[in-house]
């Protein structure tokens, strides 16, 4: 670097010489002799000079390159060192793991032919085995006089029966854990259904009291020679019966309808007090279509509470006049309410359609609306009626079977029925009349005294039960399942009453004796 700065330095000078003697002028030759004199020797120091520096910075770059190299020369001994240290190690573990592996093969070799010798005594073993059993058996067929064949038969014959009897035993345990598992379900589907839905229950009756003003009013009402409480009853079809009852007019009459009619024409006239026939027959007029509006409106109302949509005009009428019908005192129309949200709560319970079935609920007992005037059965009227205002199959069915007529074609019939039982037969919702209930008892015990081995028997449980003593003697424990049966099934054939009757079979023997 420094030899080329000075090979520079020298050409400069060369090509300056020329230059400055080109330049000079011929009087300043000397004195330019003189400097380049002078220059030449300034110019030879410092290329000593450079020759020198340049010399210097050659000794220190060798010097650091030698430095550079011992360095890289110690780096790369310590590398070479380490790796051979590590080359021992891995030699060391090799030379470790072949001479465990070559003991392993060793401890192998020795278990393999331990393995032989004891195959060879299991394989002697087994000879000496199958030699015994053979004579074992050669024994026992000589002992049993049976050949191996036959005996083999016969225990599995004695182990197909055990097996039968305890599959037998398996399946009747189960049975009976499934009945109770299905009855305490059913229970507490029943009761769940009956604690949310409580409908409140009317009182079957056939007369009506309208409150008077006064005792003259009676006067009023029988008219001048009875005329107008002719016109009256000829109007409504009820009677009307003016006693010594203070202040009060009963209205008697077993269409409940023409009842209200009544009642509600007759206050009228004590409110407007002009009571003649033209008048009556004006407000018995009125009266009948507050009727017929008050019928329209309950019937809406109970298809609002129920929940359910798109029942026929007709068919809401017919539910509404259902308000004036009863059945052992339970009023028809809260009954079917009753029966439609018990049916959607069961059908809730068991993840069937609850709208369906609060609609086959609330429809099961229409035809009750029209059997005073038309022929046949509520449930044949009800079915009919279904089937002309377009109901679907479902609803249909459930009318027609929920008394049991007919057999019920899907779970909702079946949900329906017991909806009905429950809400006929819990304590309160029905009552009957005395002579009624005297006579359902007395007629209990006497299908129950009928029978053979029957000592005695006695309704209890307001009817509900009927408790049959039999002769010991008589009837058997077995027989006691036959009785029950068939005294259950005559009480269906012959009586009509609501929910079910319990038939208690009772047998017990006696032995008595006398100490003298």
């Amino acid at each position: 670097m420094f030899v080329q700065v000075a090979v520079a330095i020298i050409v400069t000078l060369v090509i300056s010489i020329p230059v400055t003697a080109f330049i000079a002028n011929d009087h300043c030759k000397k004195e330019i002799e003189g400097k380049i004199g002078n220059a030449e020797d300034k110019a030879r120091e410092i290329i000593d000079e450079a020759l020198k520096t340049a010399e210097a910075k050659k000794r220190e770059g060798l010097l650091e390159v030698k430095e550079e190299s011992i360095r890289t020369k110690n780096e790369l001994d310590k590398e070479i060192k380490e790796r051979r240290n590590e080359v021992q190690r891995f030699e060391r573990r090799v030379q470790q793991k072949e001479e465990n592996i070559d003991k392993k093969a060793d401890a192998i070799e020795k278990k393999e032919v331990q393995l032989a010798k004891r195959e060879e005594e299991m394989r002697k073993q087994r000879e000496e085995i199958s030699k015994l059993n053979e004579q074992r058996i050669q024994e026992l067929e000589r002992i049993s006089g049976l050949t191996s064949d036959q005996a083999k038969d016969y225990l599995l014959k004695i182990v197909e029966d055990e097996v039968k009897h305890e599959s037998a035993m398996m399946i009747k345990e189960m049975e009976n854990r499934a009945k109770e598992e299905a009855d305490k379900k059913a229970k507490e589907y029943v009761v769940n259904a009956i604690q949310k839905c409580a409908a409140d229950h009317v009182s079957e009756t056939t007369i009506s009291v309208v409150q008077l003003p006064n005792d003259e009013m009676k006067g009023r009402i029988i008219g001048r020679e009875g005329r107008n409480i002719r016109t009256l009853e000829t109007l409504t079809g009820v009677d009307l019966i003016i006693d010594d009852t203070p202040e009060a007019v009963v209205l008697s009459g077993f269409d409940p309808i023409r009842r209200e009619v009544a009642r509600i024409a007759l206050e009228k006239l004590i409110v407007d007090g002009r009571i003649h026939p033209a008048r009556i027959e004006e407000m018995v007029e009125k009266a009948q279509k507050e009727v017929e509006n008050m019928i329209k409106e309950e019937g809406e109302a109970a298809v609002l509470e129920v929940g359910v949509h798109g029942i026929h005009p007709e068919l809401v009428k017919l539910l509404g006049k259902m308000k004036f019908r009863t059945s052992y005192g339970q009023n028809a129309l809260k009954h079917s309410i009753e029966v439609a949200q018990l049916s959607g709560l069961l059908a809730a319970e068991m993840g069937l359609d609850v709208r369906m079935a609060k609609r086959a609920g609330l429809l099961h007992d229409i035809g009750k609306a029209v059997d005073h005037e038309m022929e046949g059965s509520h449930i044949q009227l009800g079915a009919e009626l279904c089937k002309k205002y377009r109901e679907s199959a479902i609803v249909i069915n459930a009318v027609e079977s929920h008394h049991g007529d007919k057999e019920p074609t899907s779970l909702i019939s079946c949900l329906v029925q017991a909806a009905d039982t429950i809400s006929a037969a819990r304590p309160g919702a029905r009552r009957e009349t005395l002579e009624t209930y005297t006579s359902r008892l007395k007629q209990l015990e006497d299908i129950s005294n009928n029978f053979k081995g029957v000592e005695k028997s006695f309704a209890i449980q307001a009817g509900r039960e009927i408790r049959v003593m039999v002769v010991p003697e008589q009837i058997s424990d077995a027989d006691m399942v036959l009785l029950a049966r068939d005294i259950s099934k005559q009480i269906e054939a012959e009586l009509e009453y609501p929910g079910q009757i319990k038939v208690n079979v009772i047998r017990e023997s006696r032995v008595t004796d006398y100490a003298k």
